[in-house]
């Protein structure tokens, strides 16, 4: 099954490449990857075959990609790979050729039933929750396929905000339902529910949340009609077929833990009911024939969702059957209003005519798939609607509280409104209008007809096949509770009640739409004296109220002065940690048992970083203050020497020298003064905010290492340091090996600020055109090549021949730091940071030029290669049989000369080094670089 989703993944990545080479024919390619997936599907499900499978994902959370093909899942998974295939077929002529836009929307579409088949499949409830926000993504950039028209980006964000919020709180229910539970399978949540304490209960609720807003339910259903903007293909699909189902799928997978609770029945009922009633009266009121259809796919949802709430057996068979009908017929519908639109040119009923003589196939399919939506024999949908009705006496029969009566009276008057609706949408697409001129239409290939045609006919096929898949479906209904009858999927079971239903509903839906414009006329009466609350326009206003008080909040917070967001920084650490800092030194009777120094020489450092400290802070100089900064790191470094880390003292002691020279180059354009500013009460709360924060800070230092209760976990790192990272520095196999993850994102980190340290300086010069100008073949005369551009009262012989010594050699102990790191101290942090030390003098013994000329390369693209080489050396193990990240030792004979002992985390730190060195780099050009150009443009600009 994993490997199912997998190929629809991989066929989207090669969509692109399909459309170049294919055109729109490439569909017919993407389409035999959910059409092998049906294949693989269809006999288990037949068969009844429970099949589960299972991938380690994060094994310390207990978290795994859990698969599960079952008795709910199996017919929601043929819904997505069957009918997505044959839309995706229908794709193929649909789109007109030369489309630009293919190459994204086969990809999206492709990628979106792959998420849609992992979420049917999904048994853990994170990787449920992980496609179903993939599906909504997904369903954004399909509804913006057009992303030109306002229309198309309006309802994709519609959908968008809607459905996220709505998969927002169903992730905390399932988070909830997980912890209670203790397990995150949602087969085993189910089988063993916890007790219906209040926190579970408002866990379910939040997952309903999830479900009724995907599923567009009331006061979330307005979001639907919206979507009808994308291509009918997404239509036909998403809103009719797989992406709306998701709710009903989740509603169904609950329905047997869930369903007994008070207000489980009485909630959903209720929001089918109104969602059917509501959606119904929209579509009689549609003159789009595509919109009509989305207010029918609204009302059907609600009707789906009143069923698969039951929680009775014949009530989930019925469910499941009403499901299947449902995807079948009205996916049939949306492909025929593709082809009207591609055929007449407009989907305006009013403008229509004449068309089923013009259209017979397409008609023909309209005519089977409006039976089987209006509940007419002998088609599925008249089956499914039976089945329905009849699982309605469970409800009475177990609930006793008159929600059977309540439910069937709903689903008769949203029946009656199909009816009604269903005969105007076949005769407004297809009859012939006395007052309507024919239409013209543009013949297009038969191949174009096929997907609804099948379609159709497998809703007719179905009809007479109730026995038969009775034995598939009712494998779903032996989690629930016997009702009082055991249902039959069929076309006859007599006279009864439901039949009399049936025929009652029929009759009176087909003279709603006969009077169909004394009904429009009261329905426009009632809304013009009776406003009724619109929810499209409730969320607008929503939407305006955030975006006013964001607008609001944000003017009075983000103010553009830093001193005010660090003071509420200082002051939340002051409130929050502080109190409870207070409460753990006052209720603590015993006290803390502190050391205050190993050794004298420790004092003797801390006394002289307290010193620089305070120098620090009452300096005017700017100079003087970043050196005593300085010196306080520095002393820093001495700490961790004495403590016997020299990693630590090497990397601090050369990242404090590359922060002074850098403050030392941003101080060039400050005044050598600080101002001179009154001791007033306002510098007086600053004082004692930095006094608060930093007693604050050592507090919880001695009170998280005087409240340790279990050893610490690096400890354990020494054995397998060796063992699995093949090195005897603990620190940098831990950055490397151990802790990989973490660094590789922190190289993003760095990659992040580098870039925005240059966007900070506002480095608009093109870097390349200014690299462009060394001379060629310049380095061949000298070492330091652009001297000639630095002024002579700025040089200095000294320092220019001291830097010819020691370049090249720091340039090589960098790239040795770097290579001996896993057994010395050093690594490739501490090697880049040398390199980039090495290139700082080279800046500042000859200025930007001899920096570009030291290093003719860009930045971005030493960031970029670094990055990339470290993600390399995490993936490339993955080909080897091994995990990510995960390193090799290898030991390589070179005769005379020893033996290599490699690891292949070396290849990792080779990705850090040159992270570093592009930070580096991109500092001195934007720092640097970028203020010497600033200063010799106001230099030429005064005459200098």
């Amino acid at each position: 099954m994993i490997t199912l989703v997998a190929a629809h993944l991989l066929a989207a990545a090669a969509a692109p490449a399909l459309v170049r080479l294919l055109d729109r024919r490439a569909f017919l390619v993407l389409a035999l990857v959910p059409a092998a997936s049906f294949a693989w599907l269809l006999p288990k499900v037949v068969a009844g075959d429970l099949v589960t499978q299972e991938i380690s994902w994060v094994p310390g959370l207990g978290l795994d990609i859990s698969l599960r093909l079952g008795e709910v899942s199996g017919p929601f998974s043929l819904l997505v790979t069957g009918v997505g295939a044959l839309v995706l077929f229908y794709c193929g002529w649909y789109f007109k050729p030369g489309d630009t836009e293919l190459w994204r929307f086969s990809a999206v579409f492709t990628a979106f039933a792959g998420a849609m088949l992992g979420l049917v499949l999904s048994d853990n409830v994170y990787v449920l929750y992980i496609f179903w926000e993939l599906t909504t993504v997904l369903s954004y950039l399909l509804v913006g396929h057009n992303p030109e028209r306002r229309a198309n980006r309006r309802a994709a964000m519609n959908a968008l905000l809607v459905t996220t919020f709505g998969g927002l709180a169903m992730l905390a229910g399932l988070v909830i339902l997980h912890l209670t539970s203790g397990t995150p399978l949602l087969s085993e949540i189910v089988a063993a529910p916890p007790e219906a304490t209040v926190t579970v209960q408002i866990a379910v609720a939040l997952a309903l949340v999830g479900a009724v807003s995907k599923s567009a339910l009331v006061p979330f259903h307005f979001w639907l009609p919206g979507a009808m903007a994308a291509p009918t293909p997404v239509s036909a699909y998403l809103h009719a077929a797989a992406m709306v189902k998701a709710g009903i799928f989740l509603v169904a997978v609950l329905a047997p833990a869930y369903a007994d609770l008070a207000w489980w029945r009485p909630t959903l009922a209720t929001l089918g009911i109104v969602t059917m009633v509501i959606g119904g009266l929209r579509a009689l009121r549609q003159y789009d024939v595509k919109l009509l259809l989305a207010y029918g796919t609204v009302s059907q949802l609600g009707f789906l969702t009143l069923i698969a709430s039951i929680g009775t057996r014949s009530a989930a068979i019925a469910g499941l059957a009403m499901v299947v009908a449902h995807a079948l017929f009205k996916s049939t519908l949306f492909l025929v209003v593709g082809i009207i639109d591609r055929s007449a040119g407009t989907r305006d009923l009013r403008d229509l005519s004449g068309l089923w003589r013009l259209l017979p196939w397409p008609f023909a399919a309209a005519v089977v798939a409006g039976a089987s939506m209006a509940g007419i024999p002998p088609v599925f949908g008249f089956v499914a609607k039976e089945a329905v009705l009849a699982s309605i006496e469970d409800l009475g029969a177990d609930t006793g509280a008159g929600w059977g009566a309540v439910a069937l009276g709903g689903i008769v008057v949203g029946t009656i409104l199909t009816v009604a609706y269903t005969a105007r949408f076949v005769w407004g697409a297809f009859a012939t209008k006395a007052d309507v001129p024919p239409c013209d239409i543009m013949r297009r290939s038969s191949w174009f007809v096929v997907s609804p045609v099948l379609l159709a006919a497998a809703s007719l096929v179905a009809g007479f096949s109730g026995p038969w898949l009775t034995t598939i479906l009712s494998r779903a209904g032996e989690a629930y509770p016997a009702g009082a009858h055991e249902l039959e999927l069929t076309l006859w079971h007599g006279v009864n009640l439901p039949l009399l239903l049936s025929l009652t509903t029929i009759v009176l839906g087909i003279a709603l739409f006969v009077a169909r414009r004394a009904v429009a006329a009261t329905q426009h009466a009632i809304t013009d004296r009776l406003p009724m609350p619109d929810a499209e326009q409730s969320y607008y206003a929503v939407i305006r109220g955030v975006e006013r008080v964001s607008v609001e909040l944000t003017g009075r917070v983000q103010r553009g002065s830093l001193p005010f967001y660090l003071g509420t920084i200082i002051v939340v650490l002051a409130l929050l940690p502080g109190s409870m800092l207070i409460r753990a030194f006052v209720l603590d009777e015993g006290g803390l048992d502190v050391d205050l120094a190993d050794r004298p020489a420790q004092v003797v450092i801390v006394a002289l970083a307290v010193g620089a400290a305070i120098a620090a802070v009452r300096s005017r100089r700017r100079l003087r203050a970043v050196l005593l900064v300085g010196l306080t790191g520095y002393a820093t470094a001495m700490l961790f020497v004495l403590h016997g880390a020299p990693d630590l003292a090497l990397t601090q002691v050369l990242v404090e020298t590359f922060l002074l020279v850098t403050f030392v180059l941003v101080l060039r354009r400050l005044p050598p003064f600080f101002s001179e500013r009154p001791f007033t009460a306002d510098r007086w709360v600053r004082i004692a905010a930095g006094v608060t924060v930093g007693t604050v800070v050592a507090g919880l230092a001695l009170l998280t290492a005087a409240s340790r209760i279990a050893d610490p976990i690096g400890q354990e790192f020494a054995e397998p340091a060796v063992s699995y990272g093949g090195g005897y520095n603990i620190v940098n196999v831990t950055l490397v090996d151990i802790r990989a993850w973490d660094t590789l994102g922190e190289l993003s980190v760095l990659v992040v600020a580098a870039t925005g340290v240059a966007s900070l300086i506002h480095l608009l010069t093109d870097r390349a055109e200014r690299i462009s100008r060394v001379p060629a073949g310049s380095g061949s005369q000298r070492w330091l090549q652009r001297l000639d551009a630095v002024r002579a009262e700025r040089r200095s012989v000294v320092f220019e021949v001291v830097t010819r010594l020691v370049f090249h050699a720091v340039i090589v102990y960098s790239i040795f730091i770097m290579l001996i790191g896993h057994n010395e101290p050093g690594g490739g942090f501490a090697g880049g940071l040398i390199a980039g030390l090495a290139l700082m003098v080279r800046y500042l013994v000859g200025g930007r030029q001899e920096l570009d000329a030291a290093a003719p390369v860009d930045a971005g693209l030493v960031l970029g290669l670094g990055l990339a080489t470290a993600a390399l050396a995490g993936l490339l193990p993955t080909l080897l049989g091994g995990g990510v990240l995960q390193s090799a030792i290898v030991d390589i004979p070179l005769g005379p000369l020893g033996e290599l002992h490699l690891v292949t985390s070396v290849f990792f730190d080779i990705g850090v080094y040159l992270v570093v060195i592009g930070l580096a780099l991109d500092v001195l050009r934007s720092l640097g670089g970028g203020i010497d150009q600033h200063v010799a443009d106001e230099d030429q600009a005064v005459g200098v």
